[in-house]
């Protein structure tokens, strides 16, 4: 087993190329340093970070220390756990013990959390290693990459434009090599979001297979994972085993989520192999290129219908072309999401911060909701769910686009025309809410590239629980369509993001 010092930099690129799941056999067969691999990434993120801003607080000194440790116990015989060595990014809305938490906010700029979330202190168990916290939207109210606190996260595949998000950061992090995998949530897409426009795996796994810490702690932090009906955690990563192997440790209850179930019907990364080896021929497959109401960018409509094709043609699949026939729920999200929010504690916020707070995020605090808006948007929740379990009655999985538009650029919430149709900024995630108002399981893979080279994401949804069913899915789709050979440019320079 090597040092780290002993690598060159031809190594060191092909050690940020690893996956995770092949750091982590490598460095419990003791064949591979963690680090070796630690500083590897580390110098990916000192290469990359002046453009991509994908890290707001790194941690690269403590990241090499950890796995000098890891290193020791190794060599003293300790058998490590699954992820033994894989460096990983979290986003800044997930507490991390001793590591600064700002969750995209000039509120909590110095906070220091004393306590890891669930996922962390889960992921650090099975010995994977911190890199730092990544950048996201103030409080993850945003499908973009920008904060009044950090500079703007830009897509490694073009740094003029977005990565999606609010897991900006991390969907950055992982497309450009710094780290095999990355923590985000999800609390309408925020994971497969900027998966799709990263040309990356994104999993929300069903409502309560992976806990999430709620924010109301012992003690009120406003802002802070405070969705607790509608978020997830989940992780970004290059190839769907890589997922798999993530979700093996981050899933199961925890006391401390009162939605938290059991995961004992699912073996995450058997699942995964399933799908590489035996396929899925013979599910029944909805494709729908636009759910029947959403403005979808052409070229996306094509992309997404070729992805869907493989399903019939290659896999084997039974693929009806078919709207699922609910309404559009945007109308109630954004008050479902209010529903979720500790009103009191974030408008004393606005108070006290003003324009320190981002303009759209203070527009929604300061909106006069009522109760009525409150109480109907449930109902159209409650509606949505019952229609969409009616549907997957016909059906073992819904595709569609993960998104409306591919990668746009920087600076705004979203295209205000799609397809000549006006929309709202944030009409462009669309696709995504609805697997949160179910608590289904979704997964964003890349479906292929547009002709000028953005990549677009193809969402695989399954019935409520069908975690395995969705895995499967996207780990065949793999087999026949990889995307791991498609990579953003090698070299990354401050001019192509125009500064």
């Amino acid at each position: 087993m090597t040092t780290g010092d002993d690598v060159n930099s031809e190594d060191r690129d092909a050690l940020c190329a690893l996956p995770a799941a092949e750091v982590g056999r490598k460095v419990g067969a003791r064949e591979l340093s963690p680090v070796e691999v630690v500083e590897a990434v580390v110098e990916r993120m000192a290469g990359t970070d002046p453009v991509l801003h994908a890290f707001c607080t790194p941690d690269a000194e403590q990241a090499v220390a950890t796995a000098r440790e890891l290193a020791g116990r190794i060599a003293r015989g300790h058998r490590p756990g699954p992820l033994a060595g894989v460096p990983f990014g979290v986003k800044d809305l997930i507490s991390t013990r001793g590591l600064r938490t700002t969750s995209g906010s000039v509120v909590y700029r110095d906070f220091v959390p004393e306590e890891d979330d669930i996922v962390v202190e889960r992921m650090r168990a099975a010995d994977a290693i911190v890199l730092g916290k990544t950048n996201a939207s103030e409080f993850g109210y945003s499908a973009t990459g920008h904060n009044p606190l950090f500079p703007t996260t830009r897509n490694p595949w073009n740094p003029a434009l977005t990565p999606g998000g609010s897991s900006a950061g991390s969907a950055a992090a992982v497309a450009a090599g710094v780290g095999p995998l990355a923590l985000g949530s999800d609390g309408g897409g925020s994971v497969r979001v900027p998966a799709a426009l990263c040309g990356l795996v994104g999993f929300k796994a069903s409502m309560g297979r992976v806990p999430v810490y709620p924010g109301c702690r012992d003690e009120r932090l406003p802002g802070v994972s405070g969705w607790e009906t509608l978020e997830h955690i989940g992780p970004l990563s290059r190839t769907v085993e890589d997922a798999a192997l993530a979700l093996s440790v981050l899933a199961g209850p925890d006391p401390r989520d009162r939605h938290s179930i059991p995961c004992s019907d699912v073996d995450w990364r058997a699942a995964a192999r399933a799908g590489a080896d035996t396929g899925v021929a013979g599910l029944r497959v909805a494709f729908s290129a636009d759910l029947g109401y959403l403005a979808v960018d052409p070229e996306v409509r094509r992309v997404a219908a070729r992805a869907a094709a493989v399903f019939a043609r290659e896999l084997g699949c039974e693929v009806e072309e078919t709207d699922p026939g609910w309404e559009d729920p945007a109308d109630h999200f954004a008050a479902l999401i209010m529903a979720d929010t500790d009103l009191t504690g974030m408008r004393a916020l606005v108070r006290a911060h003003g324009a320190a707070i981002s303009p759209h995020l203070r527009a929604l605090l300061e909106r006069d909701w009522s109760a009525q808006e409150f109480t109907d948007a449930e109902m159209a929740r409650k509606r949505l769910v019952n229609q969409s379990a009616r549907f997957m009655r016909r059906y073992d999985l819904l595709l569609s686009p993960t998104t409306c538009v591919p990668a746009f650029p920087v600076g705004i919430e979203g295209p205000g025309r799609i397809d000549g149709r006006e929309v709202s900024p944030t009409a462009w995630t669309g696709f995504t809410s609805p697997a949160n108002l179910t608590g289904q399981p979704a997964v964003s893979v890349p479906a292929g590239w547009t002709s000028d080279g953005r990549p677009v994401g193809l969402q695989i949804v399954g019935r409520h629980l069908a975690d395995s069913t969705v895995l499967r899915a996207a780990a065949a789709f793999e087999q026949v369509a990889p995307w791991a050979r498609h990579r953003p440019p090698a070299h990354i320079t401050a001019a192509a993001a125009g500064s």
